[in-house]
C-alpha cells in the first residue's frame, strides 16, 4: 500500500513539473564545455621567404632576419612566441600549438647565443633549403652512423679483449675456474 502511495506521489510531482515553464529550469543549470588550450595561434606575417642559417652543433636552422624566433628542423617550421612553441608545415602557417612533451629534443640543446649571427655568416636562401634539406639530413645521418659504428667497434674490441683475458689466461683463473 505504501508503495502505491509513493508511486502516485512521484507521478504527481512529475506532472506538476511538466506544466512549469522551461525558463524556471533554464536559470538553474549552467553547462560550459570548453575544448582547447586557451593559447591562440600566432598571427605571423613574413613578407618574403626567409633565409636561414644553420645553428652550429645542431641540425636546426634559424631565420635571423624575421624579427622573431623562427626555426626550421626536419621538414617543419617552429616558432617560439611568448614562451609557447608552435609548428607549421610552411613558414606562413597555419600554426599549431606544440605541447612541451612534443617539442623536438634538438631545441633543448641549442647553444645559448644561437640568435647572435656573426656578420658574413652564410645565409641559406629559402628555395635552396626547401630543395636540399632532406639530402643534407641524410648526409648528417650517415656521418653520425659512421661515427657511432666506429665507436661501437672500439668498444667491441675493448670488450673482446676483456673476454679473451677472461677465457684464457693462467690456469685457475677465468673460465677454467668455473669448470666442474
Amino acid at each position: 500500500m505504501k508503495k502505491k502511495i509513493l508511486i502516485a506521489f512521484m507521478g504527481l510531482i512529475f506532472l506538476a513539473g511538466s506544466f512549469l515553464p522551461n525558463e524556471v529550469f533554464a536559470t538553474d543549470v549552467d553547462v560550459n564545455i570548453g575544448i582547447g588550450i586557451g593559447i591562440p595561434p600566432p598571427h605571423v606575417v613574413i613578407p618574403a621567404p626567409p633565409a636561414v642559417v644553420m645553428i652550429p652543433g645542431s641540425y636546426v636552422y634559424f631565420a635571423p632576419d624575421v624579427g622573431f624566433q623562427l626555426f626550421f628542423y626536419s621538414g617543419y617550421w617552429y616558432l617560439l612566441q611568448n614562451g609557447y612553441w608552435f609548428w607549421a608545415g610552411d613558414y606562413v602557417g597555419p600554426w599549431y600549438y606544440l605541447p612541451p612533451a612534443r617539442i623536438p629534443v634538438a631545441f633543448m640543446h641549442l647553444p645559448p647565443h644561437y640568435y647572435k649571427v656573426r656578420p658574413g655568416y652564410k645565409r641559406i636562401p629559402y628555395d635552396h633549403l626547401r630543395r636540399h634539406w632532406r639530402e643534407w639530413e641524410r648526409e648528417h645521418y650517415k656521418k653520425e652512423v659512421k661515427d657511432w659504428e666506429k665507436n661501437l667497434h672500439k668498444r667491441w674490441e675493448k670488450d673482446y679483449k676483456g673476454w679473451e683475458k677472461w677465457k684464457g689466461g693462467k690456469p685457475g683463473r677465468g673460465r677454467e675456474r668455473h669448470r666442474r
